[in-house]
């Protein structure tokens, strides 16, 4: 029983499950068993980024975590750049966000709301009021009675007899003023559709960095877990051969 007790112990220390530390071989720092991984399990696109970035890299050596994780970046920004040419403002605000582990997704439509000054909401309120069926309906009735007035009810001395001039002029005044007001509505309106698409754009295009960033993750951890059943379970053969061995001795 003391041999297998040996040889479990052995076993475990090629499992590195003793507080043993193991140098990182791209910071050089003495790292815990549990915060590094063979080099050999990390993802093989993720390792040909390290041997392009650190020449002494090797694949029998460790790396730790923090380490993997900005190789990783490393790979996915390549990836980007491979895919879509050389990367945008955007595109790197978004991959910052991924390192910094920050939150991009917000509400557009409070911090574009919280800019506005008076002149663009009393601009948005014109616009809204022109735009709907009240507004046509004063305008009609407003056209109506002044036509009716100056054409039936004073025809001694209409104010504005027929053609209604001073109507066109109050008109064209009205049409200078409405134009521009509902242009600038419309400006404002465009570039919060164009924030808003934007913002889209950093959301999904993080998503799917993280995805890819999971993937390697989880083909990573895959690869590790079956590589330690692997040795458990032939750390686990050589006792009970070392058992039967002494058993037979005993004999």
């Amino acid at each position: 029983m003391i041999s297998a007790k040996n040889s479990a112990f052995k076993g475990s220390n090629k499992l590195h499950f003793m507080e043993e530390h193991i140098t990182c071989q791209i910071c050089g720092k003495q790292k815990k068993p549990d915060d590094v991984l063979p080099v050999e399990l990390v993802n093989d696109k993720v390792a040909e980024t390290g041997k392009k970035k650190y020449p002494n890299w090797s694949d029998s050596g460790y790396v730790c975590l923090s380490d993997l994780n900005s190789l990783r970046m490393e790979y996915i920004k390549q990836s980007m750049e491979e895919e879509r040419g050389e990367l945008t403002d955007l595109e790197k605000e978004v991959l910052k966000s991924i390192q910094e582990h920050e939150i991009i997704s917000k509400n557009i439509n409070v911090d574009f709301q919280e800019k506005l000054s008076f002149g663009d909401k009393l601009a948005d309120r014109v616009a809204m009021f022109v735009g709907s069926w009240k507004f046509i309906s004063i305008f009609f009735a407003f056209i109506f009675a002044w036509a009716i007035t100056n054409a039936y009810l004073l025809l001694a001395k209409p104010f504005d007899p027929y053609p209604f001039i001073l109507l066109n002029l109050i008109l064209s005044c009205v049409a200078a003023i409405q134009a521009p007001l509902i242009l600038m509505s419309q400006n404002r309106q465009s570039r919060k559709d164009r924030i808003n698409a934007e913002h889209d754009y950093k959301v999904n295009l993080k998503a799917e960095m993280e995805i890819r960033h999971l993937n390697a993750k989880v083909d990573e951890l895959l690869t590790h877990q079956w590589q330690r059943l692997l040795e458990i379970q032939r750390i686990q053969t050589e006792m009970m051969e070392e058992i039967v061995n002494k058993d037979k001795n005993d004999e």
